[in-house]
């Protein structure tokens, strides 16, 4: 890959004439630049929930921990069980889950009452179910021959001491979060969550409640990054708010970022207009720029660079840009950031239920409703809106957003697409 471009205090246009490079590179530049971090804590299992762990984890004890009854039932020997049934066994004792049973070894011909989870006593190999015995007083009639180990749980089964559980890098999803307290486990090391700045560019915005003044427009960009983030339990915002179009006051707000922040996301101010003043804030800093343009739309002015150590991800203003950019690039960067195995966008098979001109040589990304299935059952995928990089509307009621890819100057129905559902973290 080319090496990164770098700024400087002179540098005042916002990549006019850099190289437009397409999406799988731009995404794969980001990812070669972002630093997994090294930091850790404990955290309390109940907190756990979607962090990342820093280690390998084993197992310290089997799972079970000892033979257990998988069934209510009766433990018996199948040794008990010569020639032509039914067998008649007294019952010798009863044993519920919590319960150890310190008797002697089972005597022939003896069952003994027993309830699942119950750890089986010494000798009993079987456990045959209630429904499959008649009982009589102290005496069960068992009718049918059982199979030896039926109904038991063994100690090992599912988890052997010392074997790994969980790999570095893994997300504690709940059903995770339950081996480890299985394993007895009260907290676990996990890496610090990732610390985002978020700065919203624009002397035009204003924050929802605020009075709008000619010219203004209300921040929608803010809340949809930040309810986004509000789903990666390993991040953190740090939220420094609407900067205006001014050089210095960027430069300013980029600093403060760089001091604490692991990454920078803006949005608004990447283009190359006379207002956008994003890159040059960066050169105040020394910062590098990886990604300049990319061929796609929407988002082509998508910046993805460095300050220092600080991943900076530059977003366009347009809120379909900003979405677009933000989850193809930035994400899995970030993702990358906080230590996650896996970080690319999950992509579905589906068909186009629409007919579109597009721009060949240019990867599309347009909002897109399901609408069905196809006969072997692939989404059929309905385009909302007219493709406007600022369309709301369209956004808000999309299920995803599908792939036009770069090769194809025509979509038509039944074209199979690419999907990715909104519904995805």
């Amino acid at each position: 890959m080319e090496t990164a471009t770098a700024l400087t205090n002179e540098t005042c246009g916002a990549g006019a004439d850099g190289k437009v490079i397409p999406v799988d590179i731009a995404a794969a530049k980001a990812l070669t630049i972002a630093r997994v971090l090294s930091e850790t804590e404990h955290v309390p299992l109940i907190d756990a929930t979607g962090r990342v762990l820093a280690g390998d984890v084993r197992a310290s004890i089997d799972l079970p921990p000892f033979d257990n009854s998988a069934m209510d039932g009766y433990g018996v020997r199948i040794a008990d069980f010569i020639g032509a049934g039914p067998w008649e066994l007294l019952i010798g004792g009863r044993i519920a889950a919590g319960d150890f049973h310190a008797g002697q070894a089972a005597s022939p011909n003896e069952a003994i009452r027993i309830f699942t989870g119950a750890p089986v006593p010494e000798g009993f190999d079987v456990v045959v179910m209630q429904e499959h015995c008649e009982r009589s007083g102290d005496e069960i009639t068992v009718a049918k021959r059982p199979r030896q180990g039926e109904n038991i749980r063994h100690a090992g089964e599912d988890v052997t001491a010392g074997s790994r559980l969980m790999s570095a890098g893994d997300q504690l999803s709940p059903q995770r979060l339950a081996l480890l307290a299985g394993q007895g486990l009260a907290d676990v090391e996990v890496l610090r969550k990732v610390r985002v700045g978020l700065i919203s560019t624009g002397s035009e915005l204003r924050d929802p409640g605020e009075p709008l003044g000619r010219g203004q427009i209300y921040n929608s960009n803010r809340i949809m990054i930040r309810a986004m983030f509000s789903a990666f339990p390993w991040a953190e915002i740090v939220d420094y708010g609407i900067v205006p179009d001014r050089r210095d006051a960027l430069a300013e707000a980029f600093g403060k970022a760089a001091s604490l922040c692991d990454v920078l996301v803006t949005t608004g101010g990447v283009s190359a207009g006379e207002e956008d003043h994003v890159v040059s804030a960066l050169g105040h800093h020394g910062g590098t720029l990886d990604v300049l343009k990319v061929a796609m739309r929407p988002g082509k002015p998508v910046k993805i660079g460095m300050i220092g150590t600080m991943l900076f991800a530059g977003l366009p203003g347009n809120p379909n840009a900003a979405l677009v950019t933000f989850r193809q690039i930035a994400l899995p960067a970030i993702r990358t950031i906080a230590g996650i195995r896996s970080v690319t966008p999950e992509w579905s098979p589906a068909v186009a239920g629409f007919t579109y001109q597009k721009r060949l040589g240019r990867t599309e990304f347009v909002p897109v409703k399901a609408v069905g299935l196809d006969e072997i059952g692939r989404p059929v995928l309905d385009m909302l809106g007219r493709g406007s990089s600022a369309s709301l509307m369209a956004m808000a009621l999309a299920d995803g957003i599908a792939m036009l890819p770069p090769d194809a100057a025509t979509i038509d129905q039944g074209m199979p697409l690419r999907f990715e559902s909104f519904r995805c973290g």
